[in-house]
């Protein structure tokens, strides 16, 4: 975020389950504190009721429909894959993902941005990746989480975190995490905001 405050964001992906979500939920819930989340629509149809609760707090962006590397998709694949994945997050939550887009990996060029741009997205990165999606069994653990965040923090910050479960080991440790994480970045000074906090006035 173009800022020297000190602001720090939490993001979430949601695309493959939504395991870790109610306790994440919970605990910003609790103490209080904003994120911004980016959901599939892959996950807004398999989990309405989940999606439905995350925007009923929280600002929720388009995640793309499927999650493809969208450098490799045709112009009119790549609109598809918005235009599929806004639809099905609205029916699920009743809000417009727009402005808020995350590229799928973290994927893009020239070309994306542009096209991205034009169906009215702003897409937004990230400074810090948890690496909570690789699992107790890739070595990750909830001390790792934490310090790969705290050694990360900076004015401005984006951290990327995910809703869901590693896919064989089923640890969620960004939510395991959460509530340590919330309390060291506010001890260390700073202040969480949404990604609403960068965007300029709409009408």
């Amino acid at each position: 975020m173009p800022t020297d405050r000190t602001v720090m964001a939490l993001t979430f992906d949601g695309g493959a389950n939504d395991e870790g979500a109610t306790r994440i939920l919970d605990t910003l819930a609790s103490t209080n504190t904003p994120a911004t989340f980016f959901l599939t629509g892959q996950f807004a149809r398999a989990y309405p009721a989940q999606s439905r609760a995350i925007a009923q707090k929280h600002p929720v962006g388009n995640h793309s429909d499927t999650h493809p590397d969208f450098t490799t998709l045709s112009d009119a694949d790549l609109r598809a894959q918005l235009s599929r994945g806004h639809a099905s997050i609205e029916d699920a939550t009743g809000v417009d993902a727009r402005p808020y887009f995350r590229f799928p990996f973290g994927a893009r060029d020239a070309r994306t941005i542009r096209l991205v741009n034009a169906e009215c997205y702003v897409p937004f990165r990230w400074t810090v990746d948890t690496l909570g999606w690789k699992g107790t069994s890739e070595g990750q653990s909830t001390e790792t989480v934490l310090r790969r965040v705290f050694d990360g923090a900076s004015p401005g910050g984006i951290v990327l975190m995910h809703l869901g479960s590693h896919p064989t080991d089923h640890s969620t440790l960004d939510a395991d995490a959460l509530p340590g994480m919330i309390w060291g970045l506010t001890q260390r000074g700073y202040t969480l905001v949404a990604l609403d906090e960068v965007l300029p006035d709409r009408p």
